[in-house]
């Protein structure tokens, strides 16, 4: 198997979900032009277009509310938040409406999409970025919380 970055493994398994399903499309800061903090998604703005590829205001509760929505319709939004400490400015819309449709609707409707952030320190961002609180989210129903410990399990992780 040859050895690849975190980085690589999550491109490409957008790239090839992209592929695979038309409803599968990105949203998120600075994901398109800027191609991410983390250059995840560089060159998918470029080969997909502005239709999968939406670069959002730095508005967390807006457009984590949009892929709510979006979801609930059909469509698969992977959203990524710039870093996990952001992702508490849309924990209502993550908390009370993400986690909980599916049982709100008594199974009748859910809401296929993914939050991906990254989090924790060691990344010189200081100490509104560098939090751990993926733990809190373990806790609330209806959420799944998934944190990889290698490249081959983020791919599979992402895909699944």
């Amino acid at each position: 198997m040859p050895v690849i970055t975190y980085r690589q493994a999550l491109r490409d398994t957008l790239r090839a979900e992209m592929h695979r399903d038309e409803n599968v499309f990105l949203m998120g800061e600075e994901i398109g032009v800027f191609e991410g903090s983390y250059k995840i998604t560089e060159g998918l703005l470029k080969e997909f277009g502005e239709r999968r590829v939406r670069d959002t205001p730095i508005a967390e509760e807006g457009f984590v509310g949009a892929a709510v929505g979006a979801a609930m319709l059909g469509l698969r939004p992977v959203v990524e938040v710039m870093t996990i400490n952001f992702s508490l400015l849309a924990l209502d819309q993550i908390v009370n409406h993400a986690a909980k449709i599916y049982g709100m609707f008594g199974g009748q409707n859910s809401v296929p999409m993914v939050i991906r952030t990254p989090g924790g320190g060691g990344q010189q961002l200081g100490a509104t970025h560098s939090q751990n609180i993926e733990l809190y989210y373990a806790f609330v129903p209806g959420l799944k919380v998934v944190a990889p410990s290698t490249p081959a399990d983020a791919a599979a992780l992402l895909r699944a």
